[in-house]
């Protein structure tokens, strides 16, 4: 992300020179921002920004409206979800204590992913911090874990330049979020406000600009194309760095005019249109098996915006056996090497990375036939296709996506919670662009869908969203039921029902000899439907009968208005493929639907292994 939209206008700000409250200047600088929506819950040690939030939407028309949800987490995954769909930077604030340890897993969950956003979060007067005063919480201790960046702003001549600062944190280089705590003793200051002006972060910012400046030369370029030249079969993992990077439109191009194969991390799905010949889907843990043979077979692999994380690379050195060329472009230099050691590297900003390797080809006249290596992938599509039990007399999640996509055409935006249902969204679901596709990734969060395609109904006010959503995983953050139908959103919330925690469930049958230890729901009482029903949902439908999907789901995704859809689900009806832990794709679990190139015996992890 470039800092040089930052520095190009130098007149002087309308407001520069007029006296305002420490509030007054952070909401004018949020405004200055070109923040349209805030997410956030208030409270006593927040209660000065919230009223100056009011008073600039009184004077404005309500230009910054302040969304209020059940809970604190849910105002979080709320401001990522916006995030995540739009590239612009969420905000959430939040009060002292309560409010903004209720902050720390979304805060959490989006620097995992990569994903800006601001937090501004209340805190007790300058004077009675470390006095354990009410609702104090150590603020900077506990965010600085999870972070980017955090701010104790004590200094009130200073407020008005952190906030522009972080911002330009949260935005730039490797996105993530940033935490403003702001006393309360300082909200009420009164100091002339500057219009302009950032904190002295020189060391952040020479990173910045090395990144921004960091180019390919000739010779990287060549030896790039010297090695993807002897490739038979190349291949590129593109990751969601390229989402992120806002560098989908350049990959696009790059593997087009070259004719490279792509598979995508469960946070790159969208970089490429999953619907094109050369998308091989996403590879991984529950990726498609083809898209794994894939990777078996190359012989060349370009990872874009890649980390090689557990749930890709698995068994590091068991990874791509095949590549004699491992290229890795990123913006990160901490990533480069981390994991998995590659023949070629560059750090810098991936859409002028790509654009430059395209235009060295182009000037170059370079160009291979991998006409053979495409049929290669094309059969694999064919041969190991995604599959399941069509004849089954139970609703099978599959059918009800695959519907679901039949009438979206991969043009919706879709937000899962984390679980099965995560899995078979990605499986199952087209996007033809990217920041369609949000989803916990890396922390794999639990209660992140409903708040999330929240946030993004007010970032693509005109995209049909989608909570694609699991019994469990809804649980966490049901209370923001009732946000969906307080600010009248068209958020369409399915619950894909299998009575209990789907994933750990097939876990404990795969490893654990069947034994369902606190995993089991299927007593629970919890009426769905009636819950929507009673916080506002004109339609709330359950559906149990399998002839009935086809009309039902047309009905749900047709419906004006906030829509809930539960569907009884094959209780049994497992994620496949599945590469355990600690496996290779060789040893890739298959299921009885999908082809396997072999015979695989299920073999518990490791004692160390992960979940």
């Amino acid at each position: 992300m470039s800092l040089s939209a930052d520095i190009v206008d130098h007149s002087p700000h309308p407001l520069a020179g007029r006296v305002m409250t420490g509030a007054e200047m952070v909401v004018q600088v949020l405004a200055d921002e070109g923040v349209d929506t805030i997410f956030g819950y208030s409270g006593g040690a927040i209660l000065p920004i919230y009223d100056a939030v009011f008073r600039y939407n009184q004077e404005h028309g309500a230009a910054m409206p302040l969304i209020v949800p059940a809970n604190e987490q849910g105002a979080g995954f709320m401001a990522a979800g916006y995030a995540r769909a739009s590239g612009r930077v969420g905000v959430a604030m939040v009060t002292s204590g309560p409010g903004a340890t209720n902050m720390v897993t979304p805060v959490r969950d989006s620097m995992a992913d990569s994903v800006p956003m601001v937090v501004v979060c209340g805190q007790v007067p300058t004077t009675a911090i470390g006095t354990d005063a009410f609702q104090e919480a150590p603020v900077p201790s506990i965010m600085g874990a999870v972070a980017k960046h955090v701010f104790l702003v004590t200094d009130a001549a200073k407020l008005e330049a952190t906030v522009r600062t972080a911002f330009e944190i949260a935005r730039t280089g490797r996105p993530g979020p940033v935490v403003l705590d702001i006393p309360k003793d300082v909200q009420n200051w009164r100091g002339v406000f500057q219009g302009a002006g950032r904190l002295p972060v020189p060391g952040y910012r020479q990173r910045m600009n090395r990144l921004e400046a960091s180019r390919l030369p000739a010779s990287a370029c060549e030896a790039f194309f010297a090695a993807l030249g002897r490739a038979e079969r190349p291949l590129v993992y593109a990751g969601g760095g390229v989402v992120n990077g806002e560098a989908s439109a350049a990959l696009r191009e790059f593997v087009e005019t070259l004719g490279i194969p792509v598979v995508t991390t469960l946070m790159g799905i969208g970089a490429v249109d999953t619907t094109h010949p050369l998308s091989m889907r996403m590879l991984g843990m529950h990726g498609a098996a083809f898209a794994n043979y894939a990777v078996e077979d190359c012989d060349a692999l370009i990872a874009i915006g890649a980390r090689f994380d557990d749930r890709v690379a698995g068994t590091p050195q068991r990874f791509a056996p095949r590549a004699r060329f491992l290229a890795h472009l990123d913006i990160d230099a901490s990533e480069i090497h981390k994991v998995k050691r590659v023949d070629w590297h560059h750090v810098g900003l991936l859409p002028v990375a790509l654009g430059t390797l395209l235009a060295y080809a182009r000037t170059h006249g370079f160009a291979r036939d991998w006409s053979a290596w495409h049929a290669h992938c094309a059969e694999l599509r064919t041969r190991h296709a995604m599959n399941y039990d069509r004849d089954s007399a139970a609703i099978q999640p599959y059918y009800v996506i695959e519907e679901i996509n039949r009438l979206t055409r991969g043009e919706a935006v879709i937000a899962t919670g984390v679980g099965q249902h995560q899995m078979w969204a990605a499986q199952y679901f087209d996007f033809r662009q990217p920041r369609l596709w949000l989803t916990s990734g890396s922390m794999g969060t639990m209660g992140f869908g409903l708040p999330a395609a929240i946030g993004a109904q007010f970032a693509a006010r005109k995209r049909l969203v989608i909570d694609v959503d699991g019994d469990a995983s809804i649980r966490m953050n049901i209370g923001e039921m009732e946000t969906v139908t307080t600010y009248n959103l068209p958020v369409k919330v399915v619950v894909l029902n299998n009575c209990g925690d789907g994933m750990v469930k097939q876990w404990q049958k795969l490893f654990h000899k069947g034994r369902l230890s606190a995993s089991d729901k299927s007593l629970h009482t919890k009426d769905f439907v009636k819950a929507a029903l009673a916080d506002g949902f004109k339609y709330a439908v359950r559906l149990d009968r399998k002839e009935d999907v086809p009309r039902v789901v047309a009905e749900f995704v047709g419906f004006d208005g906030p829509a809930f859809l539960e569907v009884m689900i094959d209780q049994d009806a497992g994620v496949y493929p599945m590469v355990g832990p600690g496996q290779s794709y060789q040893e890739m679990i298959t299921g009885d639907f999908i082809p396997s190139r072999s015979a695989v015996d299920v073999k518990p992890p490791g004692a160390s292994e992960m979940f």
